[in-house]
């Protein structure tokens, strides 16, 4: 899954240590949540990246009902602007 965010000008340092500890979390209490990457543009600005893996569609479902999502959802709602998602399956994993 590849999220891609705008943020609400000015917010991105204070989200980023939100979306932060959301990715630590999924990939620490999560096992079907296999990578979790929070990606900022080299040029800076207000928006971010995610690459997200899980296992399958019920993995990520159980993601949007943890603790740590609840409190990223709730605190970082108004900082965002807009997003976009895109699914993916994995084909090839070239690390293994």
């Amino acid at each position: 899954m590849i999220v891609r965010i705008a943020l609400v000008p000015g917010n991105r340092p204070r989200f980023a240590e939100l979306i932060g500890e959301n990715a630590r979390s999924s990939v620490r209490d999560e096992p079907g949540c296999q990578r979790f990457d929070v990606l900022a543009p080299r040029e800076g600005g207000d928006r971010v990246v995610l690459y997200e893996l899980y296992d399958d569609r019920t993995a990520f479902e159980a993601h949007l009902r943890t603790p740590h999502f609840a409190a990223f959802r709730d605190a970082a709602t108004a900082m965002i602007a807009g997003q976009t998602i895109e699914e993916f399956d994995l084909a090839d994993n070239a690390a293994g």
